[in-house]
């Protein structure tokens, strides 16, 4: 196309920058006692301010993942299919221990640190941080069972990001979903009615009907429920 004019008005790309040179923000993570992490936070802002880092975030949003419930042969898989580019995004965030790494750094600062990364990172790609938060939230719940989080807390604190879909217990790292809202409660989880009844053997049965689950392609899940009286 011939050039017709010049445009002067729009701001360039921002792309070359360091999300992380932001003065509050490294003020907070000193006075929470994290400023070993002012390194590491910065080495994430500059990748998160690159233009590969844009492109992945662009992309992810505009191809959403798709339910294949069936592979060529017929059989039910009821997979979900993401773009290659929401692996990469969660390869970073995981290798940076932005999921549940603070829950075994005996570090003072360790979660403020979590918390800045988890910011500045963020900005990159919104989606995807959604596993990564609760991978992070599910550690502490999961402690009310010593004998699940010897298991499991390893390997959803682990910084190797493990996207295959096969026995958690035979992966280098897991994520963790939710499965806490119902029709009746919306976003009000108190309001949930599923019932969990003790089995005897220490598993429960549970009886409910879950009308979203976050982020089904994770490995396992935090259920919400209450326990019959």
């Amino acid at each position: 196309m011939p050039a017709t004019h010049e445009v002067t008005n729009q701001v360039p790309p921002l792309a070359g920058h360091d999300v992380a040179d932001d003065p509050a923000l490294l003020a907070g993570l000193e006075r929470a006692g994290a400023g070993w992490a002012t390194g590491e936070l910065h080495e994430l802002g500059r990748l998160a301010g690159t233009e590969q880092a844009q492109e992945w975030g662009r992309l992810v949003n505009e191809n959403e993942p798709v339910l294949r419930t069936h592979d060529r042969y017929g059989n039910r898989i009821d997979e979900v299919e993401f773009h290659p580019y929401w692996h990469e995004l969660m390869k970073v965030a995981t290798a940076h221990g932005l999921h549940g790494t603070p829950w075994q750094d005996p570090r003072e600062g360790a979660h403020a640190a979590r918390a800045a990364k988890f910011y500045v990172w963020g900005q990159v790609e919104a989606g995807h941080s959604c596993p990564i938060s609760m991978t992070y939230a599910v550690v502490p719940a999961l402690r009310h069972n010593q004998e699940l989080a010897s298991i499991y807390e390893p390997l959803l604190t682990s910084r190797e990001y493990d996207p295959q879909l096969t026995v958690p217990t035979t992966k280098a790292g897991i994520t963790a979903g939710m499965s806490m809202t119902e029709k009746q409660g919306g976003s009000d989880v108190r309001a949930g009615t599923t019932q969990a009844t003790p089995n005897g053997d220490g598993s429960y049965r549970l009886t409910g009907h879950k009308w979203f689950t976050s982020a089904p392609m994770c490995d396992v899940f935090r259920v919400g429920w209450i326990e019959p009286i």
